[in-house]
């Protein structure tokens, strides 16, 4: 499913550090370094009369819950037209790195919550997968939980015929065809530079420019280690 974004449009990016991406907190139109800022650059480089708004409200080591308690602050309060969430590697890693499992009934009550929310406010909503490049044995021992959590958010995409790009699927396939996942991801978790370019440019495959004024062709048609 193909998120349409009308001209004038307020495009929310919001989750953990993987978004956060050292966005300026003092400046509240900073994009940060990462995936946020290089998909709002090429769909405005693309379309640049459309004056489609771009805001980047991820900050680093959240998880779901973190999310739901400032969603009306971070999310609702600034009248979105479309959401895109990205939040799930926090509640893995901190299973292990500090034994804080997080059950996955109560992360798919916390994502609900917020997409029901949403949902309501009549926003279009994109989900990302968390993913995981086990770059050592330990990551690898992550794998169960992860997947767990995974299925939460697809099961979820599924329930509200919500746009779902498959994130892990494709950083899994591009850090192979790269030589390893060092690549896309040093750590396992927190996207190269190269990383975030493939998260961006999946991001705007999946969005598209309706038709209207300023429509046209083109895009669209550090923490430690377990706080993402």
């Amino acid at each position: 499913m193909t998120v349409q974004i009308k001209p004038g449009d307020t495009v929310v990016f919001i989750g953990d550090s993987i978004t956060d991406c050292g966005r300026d907190r003092a400046d509240a139109g900073s994009l940060g370094d990462g995936f946020v800022a290089l998909a709002a650059g090429m769909f405005a480089a693309a379309h640049p009369a459309a004056a489609v708004r771009f805001v980047n409200r991820g900050i680093s080591g959240n998880c779901a819950v973190d999310l739901r308690g400032r969603w009306d602050r971070d999310c609702l309060d600034l009248e979105p037209d479309v959401v895109s969430i990205l939040v799930g590697i926090n509640e893995v890693s901190r299973r292990f790195d500090r034994d804080d499992p997080t059950p996955n009934a109560v992360f798919e009550e916390h994502c609900r919550h917020i997409l029901e929310r949403t949902a309501n406010r009549g926003a279009q909503l994109i989900l990302m997968e968390p993913f995981l490049l086990p770059v050592d044995e330990e990551q690898r021992r992550w794998r169960g939980e992860f997947d767990e959590k995974l299925a939460v958010v697809r099961a979820l995409a599924e329930k509200f015929d919500l746009t779902l790009i498959a994130t892990h699927e494709l950083m899994t396939r591009e850090a192979a065809a790269a030589g390893g996942p060092g690549v896309l991801a040093g750590d396992g978790i927190h996207p190269s530079p190269a990383g975030h370019a493939v998260l961006a440019k999946a991001w705007l495959a999946a969005v598209e420019l309706s038709a209207g004024p300023g429509a046209g062709s083109g895009a669209g048609s550090g923490d430690d280690r377990e706080d993402v």
